[in-house]
């Protein structure tokens, strides 16, 4: 698409705000408070009307858990305007229908804010200030930095930094990795910024962080706990509200467990149990104690499945006192985990935790749920071992109506990917110390999570930033990563691919124009919860000079004399595509021919029954194993245990008073807990800068009364949040849907400093702290104390 005709285009169809709030209404249920429901227009795929207009399915990229059907209604090259998906429902298979943000997109991605062409820097980073260059120059500067770098400090000093802005099969990110791998290495990351405490503390227990039964089977359970789980805005699934609300039409009664009265509960909840951050270990404690106490455990499940609960059964070797129950009867330490105790720390009231372990030990099956959000805290690693001890100790792992709890990962179906090259370099580090591996890279080793290598043979010299907002925005502690990246004798080259000048791309080098995925080919999948492929197909040429980060990282590849083994005969991303398909069919001997994918836009598989974790270890476990060292579910862990840190790390979940939580004496100073929360206007920080969502939404904090009281602050008020790492100004709104003692900021804004160096966009990441979780050494964005006044 040529800049005067599309763009004039997409201006001279303009939907009005109105009509895309009333629209946006109906697809997303009113905020998603009961799912999404309701149908727009029946329309043909792919097809075209008298008019000239052609629908295009297609579906969207952004790092939410969902993956919708986004149809494109395209005339003379222009996106006139868009609908989603409104097949018959088959409740095997649901609708995949786009929220408000899906709704959004022709809004955000047809921008004529977009960046147009490559720039290279001409101020100071982080300024924003750059000149234009030519493909041809972007290129030649890429290929001889990546050489330079690569030789004068190894190929280690290069690193492709953790970015999901653009989330699909063909992924900028990998492609990166792909190329520096080829090219003698680089230092590669493990974890996410979304799952990493869960991620790597669930398979202590299980042996593997696929513990959920598919969200089909929640209509079978008599009881749902959603512990800091907030699907309503988050998003796991497009399917996930629906799954709920069959749940809920079913019988099955449902409990939020979140410091917030999340729109989730807003729409579900039976009971909303207020809890403050870092203390949700002294709640499930307390829960089995009660449990223990009044003989509601199954003890028959923990002696034929479990390692670790009694004294009676622990490993060999291991001292008394160890075991799960002589610490929560405080055996161990001298303090009962009463709910008394609990109340004290959590300010969940005693009785109120007598229920909860009544209610989880007495409705069989029942299903506890966490969200990602308890475990993006100091010690998030114990939150998610302290699930699976409860679901444990009521019996319902590996049953229809149960949750084994922990991660909860459930998936039934493979689809293909593009190969991976070995990398020979063999160090990786956690994602979130990547700002350390810049400072200190050569003082890293084991203590710092760095796997493959006793220490790291160079400091990050070079970043690539593909499609992604951690390089400032999303990283914690965003003032002292931009010092970081400011002292241009710590990293040398920085590249990124960007659709805006976010916060990010200000920090470039080099900056290129991506193009949107209107404009490219690709295959989506859920990363949350859904037994479905979708084709992305291109629906319009390239705006302005956007191009795919494949597609010049071809030519890079070719300067590199690296082009036949980059692509491996794949010249385009639709070729990547084509090979994808045949993957899959070979897992999947029933999917599509690629045109028939291609034409239709999605595949859903119709699966009987549900799929249930660990039914086979329950039903026969001498032949199936749980895959851990000891073949049971090990709620004592030796392996933990060997690793000898057990006031950080210990053997059996414990609550571990946290730092910058409610017991530590910083609260003098900073008295709230600031936690942070994915909002419903946008995908991590993705669509901050679309105009549309902030009349869905504005950026605010969430505030209790009691606290505004105390301050003077009504709702409305501009406030002014800070501690000893930054400052952030935004509106408030005062409001009982959050617990006292507590604010809340949606994560995402966009970092906008002032003169004086203050954010005056509400952006989360200036309040945050950069030290991780001590086991999987994951981001504890969700753990800070703030102090907030009145402007």
């Amino acid at each position: 698409m040529t800049e005067s005709r599309g763009l004039k285009g997409v201006l001279n169809h303009p939907l009005s705000r109105r009509t895309f709030l009333k629209l946006s209404a109906v697809a997303a249920g009113s905020t998603a408070l009961v799912g999404c429901s309701s149908s727009l227009e029946t329309i043909s795929q792919n097809a075209s009307g008298d008019d000239g207009v052609k629908i295009i399915p297609t579906t969207g990229p952004n790092n939410c858990g969902g993956r919708c059907v986004i149809k494109a209604h395209v005339k003379d090259n222009v996106i006139i305007r868009l609908s989603t998906d409104d097949e018959t429902d088959d409740p095997r298979n649901p609708q995949i229908r786009a929220c408000v943000r899906g709704r959004s997109y022709r809004k955000y991605y047809l921008s004529p804010d977009r960046l147009k062409y490559p720039m290279k820097r001409v101020g100071k980073r982080g300024e924003g200030k750059f000149e234009r260059i030519s493909w041809e120059e972007a290129v030649d500067i890429i290929a001889s930095e990546i050489k330079r770098i690569g030789q004068k400090y190894g190929p280690a000093s290069r690193y492709v930094n953790y970015a999901w802005g653009y989330n699909a099969l063909i992924h900028p990110m990998n492609f990166a990795k792909r190329l520096l791998a080829l090219d003698g290495g680089f230092l590669d990351f493990y974890n996410s910024y979304s799952t990493a405490a869960t991620s790597y503390a669930t398979p202590y227990t299980y042996g593997t962080a696929n513990t959920g039964n598919t969200p089909d089977d929640w209509v079978n359970s008599k009881l749902l706990i959603l512990w800091g789980f907030n699907p309503a805005e988050t998003i796991h699934g497009s399917q996930t509200m629906y799954r709920l609300r069959k749940a809920k039409e079913a019988g099955a009664k449902i409990i939020v467990v979140d410091p917030r009265y999340s729109d989730t509960a807003v729409g579900f909840a039976d009971e909303w149990i207020p809890i403050l951050p870092t203390t949700d270990n002294a709640v499930m404690d307390a829960m089995a104690y009660v449990m223990i106490t009044e003989n509601l455990h199954d003890q028959a499940f923990l002696d034929k499945y479990c390692l670790g609960f009694d004294e009676e059964h622990m490993p060999e070797g291991i001292p008394p006192g160890n075991s799960y129950k002589s610490y929560v009867l405080g055996l161990s330490d001298g303090i009962p985990k009463t709910p008394e105790w609990a109340e004290k720390i959590s300010k969940v009231p005693a009785n109120t935790i007598r229920h909860l372990a009544r209610e989880y030990a007495t409705n069989k099956p029942a299903a506890l749920i966490q969200g990602w959000g308890p475990q993006r805290h100091a010690y998030g690693e114990q939150p998610v071992r302290g699930s699976t001890v409860l679901a444990a100790m009521t019996g319902n792992v590996g049953i229809h109506g149960g949750w084994a709890s922990g991660a909860g990962n459930a998936s039934r179906i493979r689809v293909g990917s593009v190969p991976t090259v070995e990398n020979p370099v063999k160090a990786k580090i956690p994602c979130y110390l990547w700002t350390d591996a810049v400072v200190r890279g050569t003082e890293m080793g084991p203590q710092d999570g760095v796997q493959g290598a006793d220490r790291l043979p160079s400091n990050v010299k070079m970043i690539i930033n593909l499609a992604g907002n951690c390089l400032i925005n999303q990283h914690g502690d965003i003032n002292k990563t931009a010092q970081i990246l400011q002292d241009e004798s710590l990293v040398e080259f920085i590249l990124v691919s960007d659709l805006f000048m976010s916060p990010s791309a200000k920090f470039a080098d080099i900056l290129l124009p991506g193009n949107s995925f209107f404009e490219r080919n690709n295959i989506g999948t859920p990363w949350g919860f859904g037994d479905y492929v979708l084709f992305n197909n291109k629906v319009i040429d390239n705006l302005y000079e956007s191009r795919s980060e494949y597609d010049w990282l071809v030519e890079v590849a070719d300067k590199l004399g690296l082009k036949a083994q980059f692509t491996a005969g794949n010249e385009t991303e639709e070729d990547w595509c084509r090979y994808i398909v045949e993957q899959t069919r070979k897992n999947h001997p029933e999917f599509p021919s690629y045109e028939e994918f291609k034409k239709r836009g999605v595949y859903k598989w119709y699966f009987d029954e549900p799929y249930v974790a660990f039914k086979a270890q329950i039903e026969d476990p001498e032949n199936n194993p749980f895959p851990t060292p000891s073949g049971k579910i090990e709620i004592f862990s030796q392996r933990l245990y060997e690793m000898n840190n057990p006031k950080e790390i210990p053997a059996v979940p414990k609550y571990i008073s946290s730092w910058e939580g409610p017991e530590d004496p910083l609260r003098e100073k900073y008295p709230l807990q600031c936690i942070g929360w994915h909002y419903k206007r946008r995908s991590h920080s993705t669509h901050d800068n679309n105009p549309w969502m902030e009349e869905v939404a504005r950026q605010e904090m969430w505030m209790n009364p009691q606290d505004a009281e105390a301050r003077g602050i009504k709702s409305g008020d501009k406030v002014k949040v800070f501690n000893d790492r930054g400052t952030t100004i935004l509106p408030v709104l005062v409001t009982p849907r959050i617990m006292p003692g507590v604010v809340a900021i949606p994560q995402g804004g966009w970092f906008e400093p002032n003169e004086k160096g203050e954010d005056v966009r509400g952006s989360i990441n200036v309040l945050t702290s950069l030290k991780p979780t001590p086991l999987a050494k994951g981001n504890a964005q969700h753990t800070n104390l703030v102090e907030v006044i009145k402007l």
